[in-house]
């Protein structure tokens, strides 16, 4: 048995993508480095460590996504737990963390490294004042943990529609050590009132795929992954970025954030979106594959008049 031999059994995959996911799958479920491999680990597997492998290779096989296999995917250097009904994190939502954690660091840039001393001491009201994030939609909770973690001192919630999705996200928080708030709610149903001027950043990365790039999509994310939390009408694009907005007029404070993860065929049209519902300084980053894949807006005081 080996390395090579396992990911040629993957071929849905090709030759590169196969022996990475079967790394991953040795790695996480048995602990094996890739020199523990190259040094003949796979041979001195046990009769039992066999077998499990074999039932979990077959797996693998069928198209299950390794890291549902594994039950753990790697984000922003930390594993998370995730199962079916979550969705995978991926890279491009690690670079909108990344942006947003970068943004507060260099607002408070002096006191990031002082052990024990909070980043906002000494500063003038508010600004002396943690950060409030909202995380809408959060899945597993990669986002909304990776913020609690990494933003000194901030105070997080989190909210998503499922409560199987919450459950997984409240276990990775205790996990992993971070301070968030879950919440079951709908962005779709209406702001309340009583939450206007709540927070200092909202974040999201909501369903954005349309139905009609289902085709364009690899089976084993089709067939697996929940598609409440990837796709959208075709005829409404935008479904979720309208609500994210009319929240996030209500309750981020007067220059407060926007950030969201959107669908690069519909950045133009996310951006003025934005506009139109009065945001400004609004912003397109692309990722790492060079596409518009983030977008970044504030919210403006509304004019009395």
């Amino acid at each position: 048995m080996s390395l090579n031999s396992l990911a040629h059994s993957l071929t849905q995959y090709d030759k590169e993508e196969a022996r990475s996911i079967v790394r991953l799958l040795l790695e996480y479920s048995f602990n094996l480095s890739f020199t523990d491999i190259c040094a003949g680990a796979l041979d001195r597997l046990d009769a039992g460590e066999r077998e499990r492998l074999n039932a979990l290779m077959a797996r693998l096989i069928q198209g299950d996504p390794v890291q549902y296999v594994t039950g753990y995917a790697p984000f922003c250097g930390r594993d998370f737990s995730v199962r079916q009904g979550v969705l995978i994190p991926r890279p491009e939502t690690e670079e909108l963390c990344e942006w947003i954690v970068s943004e507060e660091k260099n607002r408070f840039p002096l006191s990031r490294g002082i052990k024990g001393v909070s980043p906002y001491a000494g500063l003038p009201s508010p600004a002396r004042r943690p950060p409030r994030i909202l995380d809408i939609g959060t899945g597993s909770g990669c986002i909304a943990v990776t913020l609690a973690l990494d933003i000194p001192h901030a105070q997080v919630t989190a909210w998503d529609i499922s409560p199987r999705a919450l459950q997984i996200a409240r276990d990775n928080a205790e996990r992993l050590g971070a301070d968030v708030m879950f919440v079951e709610r709908d962005v779709l149903a209406a702001p309340q009132k009583a939450e206007s001027d709540s927070y200092d950043i909202i974040v999201s990365n909501p369903p954005y795929i349309c139905e009609q790039e289902a085709k364009l999509m690899e089976d084993n994310v089709l067939k697996h992954e929940p598609h409440t939390a990837l796709f959208v009408p075709d005829d409404d694009p935008l479904l979720f970025y309208r609500h994210i907005a009319l929240h996030a007029r209500q309750m981020l404070k007067t220059d407060g954030l926007l950030y969201l993860e959107i669908n690069p065929a519909y950045a133009l049209q996310t951006k003025e979106m934005l506009e139109a519902k009065g945001f400004t300084d609004i912003s397109i980053r692309n990722d790492q594959f060079g596409k518009q894949r983030m977008i970044k807006a504030r919210k403006q005081a509304v004019s009395p008049f």
